[in-house]
């Protein structure tokens, strides 16, 4: 049995996200609590640079970005499926608009300084202003919505979303895919992290019902765990040979006329563009794979979606 690591906090929406899928698959994993804001050492340590959350491990192999994730659990376990035939195209759309458009109007929403002030009503002064700035970092050029915009998005979002659990139990149908774990975590948030601001929940009360559908779920089997056993284990393995790993495609497609086996970084397009670099192991339809090496962790492969991140050579030095 594949033992996974997942490495998240408790009030991170994307891990909220995958929790509930272990949940959906009925999975065990162990539980490694990682910091909300840097510095993460021992997140480094084994992904060699990426900082978001959550990021899953398995012996030596990094799986960075929740939507990935997502493809290898599928893999480890298919049935119940995330992605149904009938639904493949339109649910990974979906999914990838609730990820994105949907979580940032949520989260402008949600942080909103009525809403912050309630994340960080038990924690300093300085832990605030320390998470704004980290947050800052991470999000680099990107245009952040106003509060005010935001709220009149996220009142558009959860209409048409209820819409949708109007007619079904879940998003498309009797069955929760991908769409619903995508969409559930950002408004989780509002509902469990910042209550005070779930009153715009009130006007769409299917959206309440399939948010109960979803709590029910469940996380699975969880294990608590720390991050110097994680950093062993990933140290005392080998990683997966590149196209046997968790993730399901193994061709070559190569977009960017680099061979495997150059040395490349490859970064989020926006979001925490901290960048990881290693060798290029595997550039498959969905995936990248870095070969990279740590003092701490050894020899680890980290893998990351083609969606969402840029992968560069690295030229070497004249």
């Amino acid at each position: 049995m594949t033992t996974l690591i997942l490495h998240h906090y408790p009030s991170s929406p994307f891990s909220e996200k995958i929790r509930a899928v272990l949940g959906y698959k009925q999975l065990a994993w162990k539980s490694v609590v990682i910091p909300a804001i840097m510095p993460k050492p021992d997140v480094i340590a084994l992904t060699g640079g990426y900082r978001k959350t959550p990021f899953m491990q398995v012996g030596a192999d990094i799986y960075c970005d929740s939507a990935l994730i997502c493809d290898m659990l599928e893999h480890v376990r298919a049935e119940p499926t995330l992605y149904p035939p009938h639904l493949k195209g339109v649910s990974r759309i979906f999914a990838q608009w609730a990820d994105t458009t949907l979580f940032w109007a949520a989260m402008a929403y949600n942080l909103q300084p009525k809403g912050a002030a309630q994340v960080f009503a038990k924690a300093p002064p300085e832990a605030a202003k320390a998470f704004a700035e980290d947050r800052k970092a991470m999000t680099g050029g990107m245009t952040r919505l106003r509060p005010a915009d935001a709220t009149s998005a996220y009142r558009s979002y959860l209409r048409r979303i209820a819409h949708m659990v109007e007619e079904h139990d879940f998003l498309f149908g009797a069955e929760p895919c991908i769409a619903d774990f995508a969409a559930y975590h950002s408004l989780w948030y509002t509902r469990v992290q910042t209550p005070v601001m779930a009153d715009i929940l009130a006007a769409t009360p299917a959206v309440s019902e399939w948010m109960d559908r979803m709590a029910a779920i469940g996380h699975g089997a969880m294990e608590k765990f720390s991050a110097a056993d994680a950093i062993t284990i990933a140290h005392g393995a080998e990683p997966m040979p590149a196209g046997q790993n968790l993730l399901i495609d193994s061709a070559f497609q190569d977009d960017h006329g680099i061979a495997l086996g150059s040395e490349v970084t490859v970064a989020a397009e926006t979001f925490g563009p901290e960048a990881t670099q290693g060798t290029l192991m595997a550039a498959t339809r969905t995936h990248f794979t870095l070969r990279r090496e740590d003092p701490r962790a050894g020899l680890v492969h980290v893998h990351f979606p083609r969606v969402g991140y840029v992968m560069r050579k690295v030229e070497a030095a004249a």
